[in-house]
């Protein structure tokens, strides 16, 4: 019988398929019968939260058993949580607790994740949310979360400066700013380290302000995520308390570990680290103090660049210090690193996540948070799972329902539906309570909640139905790229911004991504891959008239590229572009066109040159989308698009979809997530001989209902789905499904 893959057994194998993609049709076979009944290793973990009780061992036990038995969980993820729980966070109590449940975990065939902290978020060992018994500020104080602050006074024309500075932390950058030329320039010449003492006079002309710019411990107990020496103690204590209480269950019962909520708008959304300005001169080869004024004002036209160069830095700083740190631990100790940031949802998320596909390139599994109602994070599901496909990465977790209230179980159908077309393969319940007297975040999902216990089992066959099909390695299959605007962002953005440090400073101006996110997916139903900035110069080459995604696994090819609302690009990423327009790619631009280079202080002229050229060509020009509407966007599109990858023929409610090859073959799985039935005929561009269409409500196998019209090509497959709404449906290519124990 063929054999298909647990999820644990990917994790190992996750090397070897990289190298080896020849075994894939083999490893890689789907089973009708697993479909039906999927082993335990697709059923989803959910957060389990110990909180405001004394734990009893004998009740953890009974619970456990219900969650995999009744409720049909693959297992969980502890949460300690609140003020009153006991036994103390990392004592020995709590670990022979914890021994516990891995052993009830191990006798069930259910695996554990790693929550990685006591509440959230994740890097202070419970000082924030936890009773502070364990906590990373008590055991490292020089590694927290430190800040950078600006103090500045002015300097009138020809007038001397005689005084002595008062610092509290390392001295970043100490300049001169005038207002008028916004000239900067650097006084280290006329400082004394020593006596902290400064003697400059001022030109003759000009409006002159002298800035400091220092780091100082902001005071906030979690770990310095912009430095992975800090990370590293982080982990030290928490990571590895567990490992060497249960070192033979890594990769066996604990599959993973699970960050919550890390950001940078802590620190008054100022985040910085000691050592930025040597990790700025490795990078860029030179130093960073004139350019720290541009973190606050316009300093001329070097600002743009400027600012990418200190924000990018900034973001890669932050997902090298903590994400990859951890995630290499992780993946040293044989298990997959997941979890997501705080407040995604912010369109500029430059002091919040800084680069929110940047925040999930070195982690295992990518994540997002769809917490609470009213959050646009459906307008970011995208930007998480095209960071997986961009550093080809197989997992893409949602961690879901958390602060929603008790929303009916359609909702949760909804959800899942929506995550899963959207790239999405391992929804994370939150979440199950061990004291439901005392629930801080609705809803509680366990059996004992009369509001979904009855219908939690066929809900977690329907997620562990998706997690069986579209959690394996393949390739994303879209015929539209989107580049990620992060540099637009960067420009526009600048610290202690009016919106606040919690809701990400600064509304840069014509930006619209998540909106050309959103009209694309659920509007047009057209599905597209966001390319990032890095990515694009590192992984992308034009080839036979497409933009190609270079990756072992998910290589992708588009012959569409959307630049939206960009304002800002790298002249390198633009001449890519150029090339692949040159080459019959069709680009379309949004809102605004590019004036400005993110890479050169002195490429605007080159940038506004190019675009120039691509629009005004008379034979295959660039199109413009000023106001971007389902209209005028899927005009444009259309233009490099006649015959699309997937059509929905003469549809005014198109499904959403995922398109995923698995060698070669294709796989589609449509989500009506609209609050009406709809009926859609759908044409694919597929070369496959047959199809199955694969039902993860119930199980069930059957034959598509084939659909014929005089222009259907020879290449391709045509047929018609009806959907009820929260409802969803699989077309697979017989050629990777084993009929062997169908189901009524």
């Amino acid at each position: 019988m063929v054999r298909s893959l647990t999820l644990s057994a990917i994790l190992a194998l996750l090397p070897l398929i990289t190298v080896a993609q020849q075994e894939q049709s083999e490893s890689l076979t789907f089973e009708a019968s697993a479909f039906a009944h999927p082993p335990i290793e697709w059923h989803p973990i959910p957060l389990w939260f110990w909180n405001n009780t004394l734990v009893s061992g004998n009740e953890l036990e009974l619970q456990l058993q219900q969650m995999v038995e009744v409720d049909g969980y693959g297992g969980c993820a502890i949460l300690p949580f609140g003020q009153n729980f006991s036994p103390a966070y990392l004592s020995n109590d709590y670990f022979t607790l914890y021994s516990r449940v891995m052993k009830k975990a191990r006798e069930l065939g259910a695996h554990m994740s790693i929550y990685d902290e006591y509440g959230f978020p994740s890097g202070s060992m419970g000082a924030i949310n936890g009773s502070g018994v364990a906590t990373f500020k008590n055991n490292h104080p020089d590694h927290t979360v430190k800040r950078l602050d600006k103090s500045e006074f002015q300097v009138a024309a020809g007038a001397t400066v005689d005084r002595t500075l008062s610092l509290k932390g390392t001295l970043m950058a100490l300049v001169a700013y005038d207002d008028i030329t916004k000239d900067v320039v650097t006084l280290n010449d006329f400082y004394d380290a020593r006596t902290h003492r400064l003697t400059w006079t001022s030109p003759a002309g000009g409006n002159w302000r002298v800035m400091a710019f220092e780091c100082v411990i902001d005071g906030d107990p979690n770990v310095d995520y912009l430095s992975p020496e800090a990370v590293s103690l982080f982990i030290e204590d928490t990571h590895e308390a567990y490992y060497s209480h249960f070192p033979d269950e890594f990769g066996r019962t604990i599959v993973s570990t699970f960050f919550d909520e890390p950001t940078m708008y802590r620190a008054a959304g100022r985040m910085w680290t000691g050592d930025f300005n040597e990790k700025f001169v490795q990078r860029y080869g030179f130093s960073p103090e004139r350019l720290y004024p541009a973190l606050w004002y316009d300093i001329g036209p070097a600002t743009t660049w400027a600012r990418n160069l200190l924000f990018g830095l900034h973001s890669a700083l932050y997902s090298e210090g903590f994400m990859k740190t951890i995630s290499d631990w992780a993946t040293a100790h044989g298990i997959a690193a997941t979890g997501h940031q705080d407040q995604e949802e912010m369109a500029n998320p430059t002091s919040v996540a800084g680069d929110l596909m940047l925040a999930a390139k070195h982690v295992t599994m990518p994540g997002i948070d769809k917490i609470g109602n009213g959050r646009p994070t459906e307008d970011f599901y995208k930007v998480v799972s095209s960071a997986a496909n961009c550093w080809d990465r197989t997992y893409v977790m949602s961690e879901s329902f958390g602060a929603m209230g008790n929303i009916p179980t359609e909702k949760l159908y909804e959800v899942a539906v929506e995550q899963y077309t959207k790239g999405i393969n391992h929804l994370i319940p939150h979440a199950v309570w061990y004291d439901t007297n005392d629930v801080t975040f609705l809803p509680e999902l366990s059996w004992r909640n009369p509001l979904y216990g009855s219908d939690l089992p066929a809900f977690n066959r329907f997620l562990s139905r998706l997690n069986y099909l579209l959690a394996r390695p393949g390739q994303h299959v879209a015929d539209v790229a989107m580049l990620y605007p992060i540099q637009t962002q960067y420009a526009g953005h600048y610290f202690d911004g009016p919106e606040g440090y919690y809701e990400g400073g600064v509304k840069v101006p014509g930006t619209d991504y998540p909106l050309v996110s959103h009209l694309l997916t659920d509007d047009i139903g057209v599905d597209f891959t966001y390319l990032h900035p890095e990515v694009i110069d590192d992984r992308c080459t034009v080839r036979g008239g497409r933009l190609c995604l270079n990756n072992p696994i998910n290589h992708e090819s588009f012959s569409t590229i959307v630049l939206p609302g960009v304002k800002v690009i790298s002249l390198s990423n633009l001449k890519k572009i150029e090339e692949a327009w040159e080459q019959g790619v069709h680009v379309v631009f949004t809102t605004q066109l590019p004036q400005h280079a993110a890479d050169v202080p002195d490429g605007d002229d080159e940038v506004k040159a190019i675009v120039a050229r691509m629009m005004n060509d008379k034979g295959h020009p660039a199109l413009y989308v000023a106001q971007p509407t389902a209209t005028s966007v899927a005009d444009a599109i259309d233009v490099g698009l006649p015959r699309r990858d997937v059509t929905f023929v003469d549809s005014t409610q198109p499904f959403n979809y995922l398109h995923r090859r698995i060698d070669g073959h294709d796989m589609y799985y449509f989500g009506n997530i609209d609050g009406t039935s709809a009926t859609n005929t759908i044409r694919l561009r597929s070369s496959a001989k047959a199809f199955s269409v694969l039902d993860p409500h119930t199980g069930k196998v059957s034959a598509p209902t084939i659909t014929t019209t005089n222009d259907h090509q020879a290449d391709g497959f045509e047929f018609s789905l009806e959907l009820r709404p929260c409802h969803s449906a699989f077309l697979v290519d017989d050629a990777l499904l084993l009929k062997d124990a169908l189901t009524d």
